[in-house]
């Protein structure tokens, strides 16, 4: 039998996240494209300036109702002839709401880009706002809630945010509205929302995919160039507070079998210098299958399927005024919830008495930086990326030197960052669970005051 010779592994060829070229278009519309030979599927990431801190008192989800309902018909087609059109494209459109910003997102073959980027346009200018397509989506919304009710997990991050931000904080409701606010609006507020804060002097257009061959300027021009609106206007921006004192909420339900946990508190956002070590000592403690937590929670003690620790940007601005998430994420089985929480917190104790050790440190960052050229390997991926730079009001190449960043953090730095984002007496601890089984067993721990909540 003849074997074929054993392949062998090629040179690793340098790799830097995608630069972006930046430009403005005569309506005020800034543009970042990308070009990525042989990504023929290109991806449109529109930012509107508008928050959910914009919106009027009492119509908390708005935002979301107005970004569903900008593809449901325009002055010139109706909801289904525009889904048509799009699918006739081999496009996909879709949009959200978020703190910072109110996001569209397109993809679309290279090939059939100016006629997609039209219906961009289009339903950015014109959008119908129809009565009747506001009402369906408002009641689809408010179909969704008693659904994210039942989720653990949606369950236990709406009460972690109720929990740690002032009342008359945006950050401290749900991002897409209550059955209350969800309830008062209808198609004149969200007219009223869009007409607001809907214009292309704050807005941002990124462009990725392969457009060798492709006028875009032109292409431009012809669409998205032809969205006017007023001149820009300067929202104020609340700084984001939080009250992290150490204590434990328990939502109660009755029965469950499993304890959801949610653990967090805020910390610094991506204009800190602490970021990239942040990031590095985090996914060191809870990142991956071997991480700290993983290694005794899961594999050790077997109470559960994966414990994660993670940071995530609620708003980050050049001002200062921004914060991120960070948390501890996992379920455990409901009679070892006082057992693991025993254990999560050993393990916070033993991480700021002895440290990571250089072996973590240098997994940690052959994870995070050597999986960076996969990670972004659709224009999708990078078109997302840069758009979270502009809504964070980072610098174009903030992607490219943290990389360059973590590879440079050492394993003291990487320690210093995390013990300092996960203070084992200033944590907030949401459950959901049955309390009657895991109270008196947290309370026992002495990791905070211990309040049941039933609703």
């Amino acid at each position: 039998m003849t074997f074929h010779p054993q392949p062998r592994p090629g040179e690793a060829r340098p790799w830097a996240f995608p630069a972006p070229e930046r430009g403005t278009l005569d309506n005020g519309l800034t543009v970042l494209r990308c070009h990525r030979p042989g990504q023929q599927v290109v991806a449109v990431e529109i930012i509107l300036d508008a928050p959910l801190e914009a919106e009027p008192a009492g119509l908390d989800g708005v935002a979301t109702i107005m970004a569903r309902a900008l593809s449901e018909g325009t002055d010139k087609h109706s909801a289904e002839e525009f889904a048509a059109e799009l699918e006739r494209c081999g496009a996909t459109l879709d949009a959200h709401a978020d703190h910072p910003a109110v996001r569209v997102s397109l993809e679309v073959p290279v090939s059939r880009l100016a006629k997609a980027l039209g219906l961009l346009a289009e339903a950015l200018r014109a959008p119908a706002f129809a009565d009747s397509e506001v009402d369906r989506l408002v009641r689809n919304r408010l179909d969704e809630i008693p659904h994210e009710q039942a989720n653990p997990q949606r369950r236990a991050a709406k009460e972690l945010s109720k929990q740690l931000f002032p009342a008359d904080l945006r950050a401290s409701r749900p991002r897409q509205g209550t059955e209350e606010t969800v309830a008062r609006i209808d198609s004149a507020a969200v007219r009223a929302f869009y007409e607001a804060h809907v214009r292309p002097a704050t807005a941002t257009a990124v462009v990725v995919g392969d457009l060798a061959g492709t006028d875009l300027d032109e292409v431009l021009a012809d669409t998205l160039g032809g969205w006017t609106g007023s001149a820009a206007v300067v929202h104020p921006v609340t700084p984001i507070t939080a009250d992290d004192t150490g204590r434990v909420v328990i939502v109660d339900r009755p029965g469950a079998v499993q304890t959801q946990l949610l653990i967090g508190r805020i910390g610094p956002d991506r204009h800190d210098r602490v970021w990239p070590a942040q990031v590095l000592g985090t996914y060191c403690l809870g990142g991956t299958l071997t991480s700290r937590l993983d290694r005794v929670l899961r594999e050790e003690k077997g109470y559960t399927y994966g414990v994660r620790s993670f940071g995530q940007v609620l708003r980050s601005t050049a001002a200062g005024t921004g914060a991120a998430m960070l948390a501890i994420s996992g379920s455990v089985d409901t009679p070892n919830t006082g057992p693991a929480l025993d254990d999560l917190w050993k393990v916070l104790r033993t991480l700021a008495e002895g440290g990571l050790t250089d072996a973590e440190r240098d997994v940690a960052v052959q994870n995070l930086v050597g999986v960076a050229p996969l990670k972004f390997e659709t224009a999708a991926a990078v078109a997302g990326t840069l758009a979270d730079q502009v809504e964070q009001e980072l610098p174009d190449d903030f992607q490219a030197q943290l990389y360059a960043r973590l590879a440079e953090t050492g394993t003291v730095e990487a320690t210093s960052a995390v013990v300092s984002a996960f203070p084992v007496d200033r944590l907030v601890t949401v459950l959901v669970g049955d309390a009657s089984q895991i109270a008196e067993p947290v309370r026992a721990l002495g990791i905070g005051e211990v309040t049941v909540v039933t609703n």
